[in-house]
């Protein structure tokens, strides 16, 4: 037996070999990516990760839309008959919006009355007017005289009303509503069984 086959270390460099060997054949199989499964690819991954913005059936969507415009219409319309907070638009919203509308319902506004007056002074000026021209200027001025004294009675309404309002809500509130003038002005020339909101209370009626 030579000195080689004597030495202790012989068989611990074949077992290294092989542990080398195997380690180089992971290696190599996981550069050539063998992981008992193919990889997919990268296009295919990035599809099942879309969602598609466009719905499948179109004609559904609109119709789904469609749908819950219309219902929410039909909340609203009801809400403006029975004054739900919930559902009416935003101008109408809130309690102190809700408090003018209840003090300008409760009172007699000359305002309410203008537009029918007007149409009956127009007609009759209409059919006067080719005849006695002087009759025609006081129909006129008729007309005119009526439209100054509803402005002025809707001025003296938002002054009172909005004293209410200070002392009930506070002044700070009440300025966080914007021009409350117009909301005023605009419901106190309109007939009564013509606002929106519907009224909720009965003439002199007044809210606390």
């Amino acid at each position: 037996m030579s000195l080689l086959e004597k030495l202790p270390f012989k068989k611990r460099d074949r077992s290294g070999e092989d542990a080398a060997a195997t380690a180089a054949a992971a290696a190599t199989a996981k550069a050539s990516g063998k992981k008992g499964r193919p990889t997919p690819k990268r296009k295919d991954a990035q599809a099942r990760n879309v969602h598609p913005i466009v719905p499948a059936d179109r004609k559904a969507a609109k119709r789904e839309a469609r749908a819950k415009q219309d219902e929410a219409w039909e909340r609203q319309r009801i809400a403006m008959q029975t004054g739900d907070e919930r559902y009416l638009p935003p101008r109408d919203k809130g309690p102190i919006k809700r408090y003018i509308r209840d003090y300008i319902d409760a009172r007699y506004s000359l305002g309410e009355l203008f537009m029918p007056l007007t149409l009956v002074l127009l007609i009759v000026f209409v059919a006067f007017s080719s005849r006695q021209t002087l009759l025609s200027f006081y129909f006129m001025l008729a007309i005119y005289l009526f439209l100054f004294v509803s402005i002025a009675d809707a001025v003296i309404c938002w002054q009172l009303l909005r004293r209410r309002l200070y002392a009930k809500f506070g002044r700070e509130k009440v300025q966080e509503q914007g021009h409350i003038f117009w909301y005023i002005f605009s419901r106190c020339f309109n007939l009564r069984r013509w606002r929106q909101p519907a009224p909720q209370v009965a003439r002199r009626q007044y809210p606390e």
